[in-house]
């Protein structure tokens, strides 16, 4: 796409002293409140997404499910995800991003309602599969939206915030199933919390959640934008003075800018960044899947009993609570490509410690219970890293359809070829362990050798690389 058919292209002089302001914003209590409302949408979202892993478990006996029903389950809904994610991704950029998630919100707890009301293993692949798309437009919705809200220096608070309630949504369901591990209706009780979540979430998100200034000027909305900034700044105590139209600069016409073509993504100066960081969340991605639906069916394979299983899982989540916390406070410190690299090596020892607990006799379970530690302290919380610097590898006009799209492509492989190849084999702790240590090796150092430091201020990113087409 020519450079003269964009008036407010990343970087351009408007866009630019509208990024300022926002940055320039004290961080304060509407801030809070804006994470708050997003990260509820990640919980909700987590906790359906988790939903999977329980229900392998706790489904399996209620509606008899056969072998190809189990190995459907596991990997039928991702496939859903991944298709709604691709969806979401050509619509946005078009459309605001609230819409994105919104959709993706009422589908995903809407379906999930239902779930207590299945009668066989196909109802419940059926209803699984169409909230899977709902979870595909929700579920990377809030990263591109994020990194729009908040100043600069304050993402990393956002990123730590949203996985935190993600982690406690991860936590919190096995240790519900754990809870309903003896009850027949168990997996339709489950199900119920967070499909009630239909009645409060999307209100909450329609009334805190504002616009994206820069969406609205990209588009055109140059007073629409302007308005949006401003609301930020009353509401975050006026600490800093009204943004106006004059302050954007001459010349600011009000016809919406052409978006480039969606295979920008893949363009001159943009596919290599498009790459790595599919790559990056694609590494983190495939462990958290492996782990959050597999690892409790692994660990009954393998001669766990069913609360054990249930136990361990929620141990190795409810490590990522301070993980991602730490995480997100390195990603400043020593960037986002090593952060990455740090979360994804340093896995290696507890990996290898839930791999041979086996081998231990009577300590097995101690041994089990560190590497679940190691584990979810490590990799299972690189997210912060790996989102924020997937969002910024991307200019405002490609970041909601670069971000979105990235975390669907990677989702090809992270949440149904990898689980889908690797099911049939969880009665092996080699296997199963070890494919996770040979994914973590390339993301860890994929992002080093070939990837760049964002600098967080989303304005530049476009002059850090050559115009893209």
């Amino acid at each position: 796409m020519p450079p003269s058919s964009v008036s407010f292209r990343s970087g351009s002089p408007a866009s630019r002293v509208l990024g300022n302001k926002l940055d320039s914003v004290p961080f304060g209590g509407y801030h809070v409140l804006i994470i708050l409302a997003l990260g509820l949408v990640g919980f909700v979202e987590g906790y359906d997404l988790a939903l999977s892993g329980s229900l392998l478990v706790l489904a399996k006996g209620p509606l008899q499910l056969t072998g190809p029903e189990i190995r459907w389950l596991a990997v039928a809904p991702v496939i859903m995800i991944v298709l709604g994610g691709f969806i979401a991704a050509s619509m946005s950029d078009h459309l605001n991003r609230k819409v994105i998630m919104q959709i993706g919100v009422i589908v995903t707890t809407f379906f999930t309602l239902l779930i207590p009301l299945v009668q066989t293993g196909g109802q419940l692949i059926a209803i699984r599969m169409a909230t899977g798309i709902g979870v595909g437009f929700a579920i990377s919705a809030a990263f591109p939206i994020a990194a729009e809200l908040m100043p600069a220096q304050h993402r990393r608070t956002y990123g730590a915030i949203y996985e935190i309630m993600l982690a406690s949504a991860f936590t919190l369901l096995p240790f519900v199933s754990f809870l309903l591990a003896n009850e027949p209706n168990g997996f339709r009780l489950a199900a119920l919390p967070g499909g009630l979540t239909l009645f409060v979430v999307p209100v909450i998100v329609h009334f805190v959640i504002p616009q994206s200034a820069r969406w609205q000027l990209r588009r055109g909305q140059v007073e629409a934008a302007v308005s949006t900034v401003n609301q930020v700044i009353r509401r975050s105590g006026s600490r800093v003075p009204l943004l106006t139209v004059a302050e954007l600069g001459p010349d600011l016409g009000t016809a919406p800018e052409e978006l480039p073509s969606f295979w920008a993504l893949f363009g001159p100066g943009q596919i290599r960044w498009t790459v790595v960081g599919i790559v990056a969340a694609a590494a983190a991605s495939t462990a958290y899947y492996l782990i959050a639906v597999l690892l409790p069916k692994a660990l009954h394979d393998q001669g766990a009993a069913v609360t054990m299983s249930f136990g361990i899982s929620t141990l190795v989540f409810l490590a990522t609570i301070p993980g991602k916390a730490f995480t997100a406070y390195l990603m400043e410190v020593i960037g986002r490509r090593w952060t990455i690299a740090y979360a994804l090596a340093a896995s290696f020892p507890g990996l290898i410690l839930m791999a041979t607990a086996h081998l231990a006799g009577s300590a097995a379970d101690v041994l089990m219970s560190a590497g679940a530690m190691i584990t979810g302290f490590t990799i299972l919380s690189a997210f912060p890293a790996t989102r924020v610097y997937l969002s910024e590898l991307f200019p405002t006009e490609l970041r909601g359809r670069g971000h979105i799209f990235g975390e669907a492509f990677g989702r090809i492989f992270a949440g149904v070829l990898v689980p889908f190849l690797v099911e049939p084999y969880t009665g092996s702790a080699p296997i199963f362990f070890g494919t996770i240590v040979i994914v973590a090796l390339l993301g860890a150092f994929v992002p080093l050798l070939f990837g760049k430091e964002t600098v967080g201020q989303l304005e530049v990113v476009a002059e850090l690389t050559p115009e893209f087409v």
